[in-house]
């Protein structure tokens, strides 16, 4: 360690220019350092938990972003207002602005994260390259010169040689990024590229990579102080990708040797001291099959998957990022570092898999997580009753594990998914689940086309509700239909007449007729049965009460069983004992077994039966905004033509045609904001006309 003096500047109270997850993690390492926290809110964040875990908290104006956690000078007005000299960015939003950072400097607040310059620096793509070349950093061949004409840009990419990566130069987590394939594909995507880093970065200078086939994603966590010391805290592997967003990440990675891991983080820590970087930063390299590792970006800010890095190091990173600003060195030497163990990490979003992982939005019904101690933790934002709004990242929570090794590790995350349930939005978790199980990534046959390569199988998500799934929907309407709230036995409850609800008559078996309408059975994606008129509309499911037990019959099926349920756990005692968690919405039942997700509706007489007619119309899968309309009215369209282009949480979705066909109206023009499901043009198939 450097022996260099230092100027010591205490932080008392941190205002948190940021929102959900992050901010709450924020919050809980300020509480431990005895820091009070400041909480920033939107109009969609008003009840949010960030807001009521802060010790203070500033209201900075509507929901969209660009009104509220991207207005700087709001920002540094709530610091000052509140008497808060330091400003902690988190990850997204302002966290790495350089802009932002030098006003937080020329208003004598502290910014937690790395000088002005060194985010300058790095914050450009292009830029980067340049200085890590110079660093002798390994590069991945391709482009980031200052002459951005198409024709430059197709010429470059031709050298370079198919398949490239357009990568926007101030882009992150997936946003202005797309692999081209051939020379026919390069303007489309150069074009969408650009419209969507001019939405989410405001620039669209553009990079292009050559595209390496089979790699993985591996990153080298950094820290460095005021005083010149700098160590990495090993590496975290984040191949699991979609569409370049990381969906797990695990630390340390597997099969990386003593020495290739050595040799990545001194190259990490020499390109950081190149910038004179102060705090926490995450330089990610591509890794070939050979072990050459080549640099594509570094992240001037707390990672997203920053707890793998923390569960397998013991160390705090909040904290250490709160210590480098104050001006204190760093805690450790790059001696007194060590790993212990495995961790995993998973993001669950609110989301639907099947249907192109578009995201869901509403509120959060049912809340329930796997109990957090020294093997698992939960990073979340949010609890039950809580909206997933369209305005922001439809994150619900990070779930990580740990364990002594890497098998055991996946065991963990397996069991906790299993635990972690959700209602009212739809969600990745059977998704999740099946990448920890998959074979391959068991074996750690890992890269970041893993989800590409395995899609079919990944996305094999429950759809099937038999007979046994109604009967356990009946027990449980029973039980919750009981006196006694808390620890419900189907049997006790038999024991008198004036607490049962049964059916109960003088001489007579009571008994229980419940009924369950199929159209609307595991309907997250809103699908149809593919033949509606063979579907029987209503199941019915008989209990009969016999002494102790519990007869159930539903269609051909029949079991004698005992029903307990305590909350939200139901158990049914056969042969063995089934345990499940049950949520109940209204009319919507939701039955978690083994960490898939089974969906009921109770019968009514008020419920339509029949599915909505479409008529023909092409409608949005999500709320968003029209950023395009290719088409009009009369015009003839072929199989997969772009008709337009819809724009949610800066991501573009293109809306193509389903089959050829002619367009006869649209409802919608660039600009306009719309809603799930709501119409957006009329279009007529060859065989509907006339």
């Amino acid at each position: 360690m450097t022996s260099q003096k230092n100027c010591i500047k205490p932080i008392k109270k941190v205002l948190i220019a940021n929102r959900g997850e992050i901010a709450c993690r924020i919050i809980r390492t300020l509480r431990k350092l005895d820091i009070d926290s400041v909480a920033l809110y939107s109009d969609a964040d008003k009840t949010a938990q960030h807001v009521k875990l802060a010790d203070e908290a500033v209201y900075i104006g509507a929901s969209p972003a660009a009104e509220s956690y991207l207005c700087a000078e709001k920002i540094i007005s709530a610091a000052k207002r509140t008497g808060a000299n330091a400003i902690h960015p988190g990850y997204g939003f302002l966290s790495e602005n350089s802009n932002f950072a030098k006003t937080c400097e020329e208003n004598d607040i502290i910014f937690i994260g790395p000088p002005t310059s060194a985010i300058d620096a790095m914050g450009s793509k292009a830029a980067a390259k340049d200085i890590m070349e110079k660093a002798e950093v390994p590069l991945v061949p391709g482009y980031h010169e200052e002459d951005q004409s198409d024709e430059r840009l197709l010429a470059e990419a031709s050298k370079i040689g198919y398949p490239v990566l357009l990568k926007a130069a101030l882009g992150g987590g997936g946003k202005g990024m797309r692999l081209v394939e051939s020379a026919d594909e390069f303007q489309e995507n150069l074009d969408s590229c650009k419209r969507e880093a001019i939405a989410s970065f405001g620039d669209d200078f553009m990079l292009i990579e050559k595209y390496i086939t089979e790699p993985r994603h591996v990153e080298i966590q950094v820290f460095c102080d005021q005083l010149g010391n700098g160590v990495y805290l090993f590496e975290r592997d984040c191949s699991i990708q979609r569409r370049h967003q990381k969906v797990i990440e695990e630390a340390p990675a597997p099969g990386l040797s003593d020495d290739l891991r050595k040799q990545m983080g001194d190259t990490a820590v020499r390109a950081a001291k190149s910038i004179n970087y102060v705090g926490a930063g995450t330089f990610e390299f591509l890794m070939d099959k050979d072990g050459s590792f080549y640099f594509m970006e570094m992240n001037t800010r707390l990672q997203v998957e920053h707890p793998v890095t923390e569960k397998i190091t013991g160390q705090d990173l909040v904290e250490w990022q709160i210590r480098a600003a104050e001006g204190h060195p760093l805690p450790c030497s790059q001696e007194d570092l060590s790993f212990n163990g495995h961790a995993i990490e998973v993001r669950i979003y609110a989301e639907t898999p099947e249907n192109e992982f578009l995201p869901s939005t509403g509120k959060i019904q049912y809340l329930r997580t796997p109990e957090e101690n020294e093997h698992v933790r939960i990073d979340s934002g949010v609890i039950q009753g809580d909206e997933v709004s369209v305005y922001y990242d439809p994150m619900i929570a990070k779930l990580i594990v740990w364990d002594k090794t890497r098998s055991g590790a996946i065991h963990r995350m397996d069991k906790a998914l299993k635990e972690f349930c959700v209602t009212g939005v739809n969600t990745n978790i059977e998704f999740l689940r099946n990448i920890n199980t998959n074979n391959d990534f068991v074996n750690a046959k890992l890269s970041t086309h893993f989800i590409e390569h395995h899609n079919e199988s990944l996305l094999a998500l429950t759809k099937s509700i038999d007979n046994k799934h109604y009967i356990y929907a009946a027990l449980y309407q029973h039980l919750s239909e009981s006196s006694n709230t808390n620890n419900r036995n189907l049997s006790l409850d038999q024991q008198s007449p004036w607490t049962t609800v049964n059916g109960w008559s003088l001489n007579a078996t009571p008994n229980r007729v419940f009924r369950f309408n199929t159209d609307s059975t595991n309907c997250l994606d809103n699908e149809a049965e593919d033949d509606s008129s063979n579907i029987e509309k209503n199941i019915a499911v008989t209990l009969t009460f016999e002494s102790n037990t519990i007869i159930a019959s539903c269609g051909d099926s029949s079991i004698q069983c005992e029903a307990y349920l305590k909350d939200d756990e139901l158990t049914v005692i056969t042969g063995h004992a089934q345990r499940l968690y049950v949520s109940q919405f209204d009319k919507k039942i939701t039955l978690f077994i083994d960490g898939k997700a089974y969906h009921l509706s109770t019968y009514s007489a008020e419920f339509s039966a029949e599915g909505d007619d479409d008529n023909g119309q092409l409608t949005a899968p999500m709320n968003g905004r029209i950023v395009d309309v290719f088409v009009s009215a009369g015009e003839s369209v072929e199989l997969d033509q772009p008709l337009a282009i819809l724009e949610a949480m800066k991501m573009e979705h293109t809306i193509r045609a389903p089959n050829a066909g002619t367009i006869s109206e649209v409802f919608y023009a660039p600009g306009d904001l719309i809603d799930d499901g709501a119409p957006l043009l009329a279009f007529e198939a060859p065989n509907e006309k006339g």
